[in-house]
Formats: C-alpha cells, sequence, structure tokens
C-alpha cells in the first residue's frame, strides 16, 4: 500500500473511532483491517516506516569484500583514478573467475556503499547573487477561480525580480500574445523600471509564429500572382521568369536593415514600372 493511502486510512479510521463506531474492534470490522492497524493509527495519525527486509545475497556475498576493498582504496585515490561501477565489473570477471553477476548488480551494490561512505552526501550548489534591477523571471502558471459562480481555469502571467523575490501576478482567460504584453506594461508600472535582463522559460507567447509557405497577391501590371514572403530557402529556388517583356524574376533577398524581404527586377527600356531600390539595367539599355 502507498504511503499516500494509508495516510488517508488512518484518517479514515481515526475519524471513525471518534465519531463513528468507537470501538476498535468495530472499526476493524467496518473497514476490513486489521486490530494492530487500528491501534496504529489511534496512537499517531501517521502511519510507521516499513521496515526494509534484508535479503541473502548468495551472489554477491562473495564479492563485497572484494569490492568493499577498491573503494576503500579509491577514498585516497586521485579523484581521476577512482574506479567506476563499470571498471569494478570488469574487474570481477578478469580476477574472480567464479563470480557470475550482473553488471546492474554491482552497480546498484556501488551506489548504495558509496552513499554509506559518504561520496554521495555532498550538497553541489553554485552560489548567487544579483544586483537591485539587474535580473527577472517571466513565466505563465494555471489558476482555478470561480466567475459568476463557475469554476474557470485561468492564465496566470508572473514576473518576479530574482534580488528580492517579489513577484507580479495578472490572470488572463488566455495566454495570448496581446495579454503576454499587455501584462509586461503593468509589471514594469509595478516595479517602477524594467529589470536589465529577463529571462523565459520557453514560452510559446513571446515568439511570432513561423508561416511556412507563400502568401500570394497579383503584382502591379501583371495578370499573374507572384509569391511574396516566405522561408529563405523556398523564396530562393523560385527563379522562373515572368512573362511580361524585359523582367526577369531574381531569388528573393533579405534586407539586413529592415529584416523584410523584397524582390528586385531588372527594368527595360520601354516599361514604366518602378521599384525600391533601385535595379541594375539590363544589357542593351541606355
Amino acid at each position: 500500500m502507498e504511503r499516500r493511502a494509508k495516510v488517508e486510512l488512518f484518517e479514515q479510521i481515526r475519524r471513525e473511532s471518534e465519531f463513528g463506531v468507537g470501538s476498535i474492534k468495530g472499526v476493524a470490522r467496518k473497514l476490513g483491517v486489521h486490530r494492530r492497524m487500528v491501534r496504529q493509527a489511534l496512537a499517531d495519525a501517521q502511519p510507521p516506516e516499513r521496515k526494509p527486509s534484508k535479503r541473502a545475497r548468495p551472489v554477491m556475498r562473495p564479492l563485497i569484500s572484494f569490492i568493499d576493498a577498491i573503494l576503500e582504496a579509491d577514498r585516497t585515490a586521485p579523484r581521476k583514478q577512482r574506479h567506476t561501477a563499470h571498471r569494478i565489473f570488469e574487474r570481477i570477471l578478469a580476477e574472480v573467475p567464479d563470480g557470475k553477476v550482473a553488471e546492474v548488480t554491482i552497480r546498484q551494490y556501488v551506489r548504495e556503499r558509496k552513499r554509506e561512505l559518504g561520496w554521495s552526501a555532498r550538497a553541489t550548489c553554485v552560489p548567487q547573487s544579483y544586483q537591485p534591477g539587474q535580473e527577472g523571471q517571466v513565466d505563465w502558471y494555471e489558476a482555478w477561480a470561480e466567475l459568476n459562480g463557475e469554476p474557470v481555469l485561468l492564465q496566470v502571467f508572473a514576473m518576479r525580480s530574482m534580488v528580492s523575490g517579489a513577484a507580479f501576478h495578472r490572470a488572463y482567460q488566455r495566454a495570448t500574445q496581446q495579454a503576454f504584453l499587455e501584462a509586461h506594461e503593468h509589471a514594469f508600472q509595478y516595479f517602477q523600471g524594467v529589470f536589465r535582463l529577463l529571462r523565459y522559460d520557453n514560452l510559446k507567447a513571446a515568439v511570432r509564429k513561423i508561416v511556412r509557405g507563400f502568401r500570394r497577391r497579383k503584382p502591379h501590371g501583371s495578370s499573374r500572382s507572384a509569391p511574396i514572403g516566405g522561408s529563405r530557402a523556398s523564396s530562393a529556388h523560385r527563379t522562373k521568369p515572368t512573362k511580361k517583356a524585359g523582367l526577369k524574376a531574381r531569388p528573393a533577398t533579405s534586407d539586413a536593415t529592415t529584416g523584410c524581404r523584397c524582390r528586385r527586377h531588372a527594368i527595360s527600356r520601354n516599361s514604366t514600372r518602378s521599384c525600391w531600390p533601385p535595379a541594375t539595367k539590363m544589357k542593351g539599355a541606355s
């Protein structure tokens, strides 16, 4: 029985004993448990810890002294020269011919033995220090609220200051990008400033959706629709010439200043079409 289920059973036993049947025998009969468990529940609301059973190790018993000797020698050895569980298993295969044991069994024993020796009891932590207004964290979480008498699942925006631990919370019905940006404005007003660094935990609302494919529109002076925008790979391969005389389509290029995409065409002598930035003239054009 899991510990959580046992705690709930102990609570039911204590409630039945105080407000229900009252006797130990009656509670045991009603709930279908032993009288010993009823006495345990009445003595303490927390169930006792289960005692681990010690089982015989017929395969590991002759190898325990060999493994312990290796681990004791590793206590004084340099850190890079200590034995791993896999290396101990290889030594058992080579030095103990009768030691037929699985590697996972060696790993479990080495892990338990190192824990007993205190090798795994060291806490590893990285101290963190922040300056006022240096860094903040942003995330969404879910919360249930009662609106008009009905439970509603809300999306709560949270911005937390790393130096003080103070946090700003604002609830929305949906975690849209508009709500995301609006909550930032209210959070900055709450903190009376803007953090120099904000960390986001993989928020979809912070990333604009990337649309794969092309939007088609009909260009000026042409009866065919030309692809506009799209990804770099797909637009770079669309180099088929248009039907209009004197115009030759070129691959879409990216403007490094504005980040937009534009198409550049060569303009013939008789064409009145204009584009920006100015395209280079074709051969033979004046």
